[in-house]
């Protein structure tokens, strides 16, 4: 016969801890994974067409293109990313240069592919 050596209210805060880590997927180790920002590329928008960052917080873009292949290109934060069509492409990011920034499609996507364009702002 199995006999435990303490007293069962110690046992009950371990087992409530354990239990909600596996309900909620909480774990030490995620705990540090940058948070993930999704924008799609469609005919001829980003959205959403406004981000904000936060300087030297690293983040993960998830680009996701809908239709036909786009570009994300940002010179000033070294971003150039190619979004194959019907793809996505994730990209870390730590932004280290405050400012509000244009990213734009490099990509021909189409007769308005000179007004796609997103906003992206670095506090």
């Amino acid at each position: 016969m199995f006999r435990m050596n303490f007293p069962v209210r110690t046992l009950l805060p371990l087992l409530s801890i354990s239990a909600l880590t596996l309900l909620t997927g909480a774990t030490h180790a995620s705990a540090g994974k940058p948070p993930v920002i999704e924008i799609t590329a469609k005919r001829f928008a980003f959205s959403p067409d406004k981000i904000t960052l936060k300087r030297g917080e690293t983040v993960i873009l998830r680009l996701r293109s809908e239709d036909v292949t786009h570009g994300f290109f940002l010179r000033p934060l070294k971003l150039d990313e190619e979004i194959p069509a019907g793809q996505s492409t994730d990209v870390t990011i730590t932004p280290e240069q405050a400012g509000t920034f244009t990213t734009i499609c490099d990509h021909f996507c189409g007769a308005n592919h000179g007004n796609m364009n997103m906003t992206m702002v670095v506090e």
